[in-house]
């Protein structure tokens, strides 16, 4: 089971009053109505996407813009950070079964599946803010009568106008009833809250070419390729909506900060990343992160890392990049 889950709103009547227009042109600067609720996000400068209207067959254009700067997806020497695009991704998928698939808003989404592929050259930041497009299709959906069950997304990126990524995401919708059996008493948002463990020390921003501490997930054990996950959920971003457990992008970012420690003092661009989820890392356990390399760094400079997260001994993620050095 995905330690993804997409949390719903709390406001369960946004489904009925708050649809986007289809085909309606907004300024790409203005999240269509109810744009903010569909992604999941309580900060209307955290919601990438800006419109979206179907397309030929089971597909859908949905478009997004990212900010020139951002105070945690904070551009690479000139190129913006990858992880923006997981990032919208993830809110193009939500809002999509919503609105094409007509999940309802008190219904969980949770990850099995992420991956992208991408062009590092149509990353580079402009004097505007990008304007991206995703063309998505949806395949192998599961369908219990009219209710969503699953389904795998296709997603082709371009980003001002230049093609970027393709990038895949398999998840599957929960009932509030299911979710609960599901969860236990760790489906109690209040309950999971409360037990969760003190914040334990970052290791040193440089090691994961981050700026400031509170940027940094990941806490040093005695080895030096192994951590301990740090859990904030006061960070602004990875916790931008209540969740009751460690959220997915934290899980992405936890991959990624583990495959630049590995290579201290030259910063890597993850060109390629993918990540699959086991189970939910509970707040009330450490959640323990590890690195390898099982291949030689290629005559260009890329290298591939396998990282793995797990807590109480059982697998919670498993993730691979392969990262370039910035130019």
């Amino acid at each position: 089971m995905a330690s993804a889950t997409l949390m719903p709103s709390s406001s369960r009547d946004h489904h009925h009053r708050a649809t986007p227009s289809a085909g309606g042109n907004r300024p790409a600067s203005s999240p269509s109505p109810g744009l903010r609720e569909y992604g999941h996000r309580t900060t209307v400068s955290e919601v990438f996407l800006t419109n979206w209207q179907p397309g030929p067959g089971d597909s859908w254009v949905v478009s997004a813009q990212w900010p020139r700067a951002h105070t945690f997806y904070e551009p690479i020497a000139g190129l913006h950070d990858p992880l923006l695009l997981i990032e919208t991704v993830r809110q193009a998928g939500i809002l999509l079964s919503h609105v094409a698939h007509r999940v309802p808003l008190d219904h969980p989404i949770v990850w099995q599946h992420v991956r992208y592929d991408l062009a590092p050259q149509a990353l580079r930041t402009a004097d505007e803010p990008a304007e991206v497009e995703l063309r998505i299709t949806d395949h192998d959906v599961v369908r219990r009568g009219k209710r969503l069950i699953s389904a795998r997304q296709e997603v082709r990126i371009r980003c001002d106008g230049a093609h970027l990524a393709h990038a895949r995401l398999i998840y599957s919708c929960h009932s509030p009833t299911a979710h609960r059996r599901l969860r236990g008493r760790y489906g109690d948002l209040a309950f999971a809250t409360s037990r969760r463990l003190p914040v334990p020390e970052p290791v040193s921003p440089q090691l994961v070419a981050r700026d400031h501490e509170r940027d940094v997930v990941l806490s040093p054990t005695d080895l030096p390729d192994r951590w301990q996950l740090r859990v904030d959920t006061s960070h602004p971003v990875l916790f931008g909506h209540p969740v009751d457990h460690a959220p997915g992008m934290l899980m992405v970012e936890a991959a990624r900060q583990a495959a630049q420690a590995l290579t201290p003092g030259v910063p890597m661009l993850p060109v390629s990343l993918e990540c699959s989820f086991e189970r939910y890392a509970e707040l009330d356990a450490p959640s323990w992160v590890r690195a390898r390399t099982p291949d030689p760094v290629t005559a260009g400079g890329a290298r591939r890392v396998e990282v793995g997260v797990e807590q109480h001994g059982k697998p919670v993620v498993a993730a691979r990049i392969t990262g370039v050095p910035v130019p």
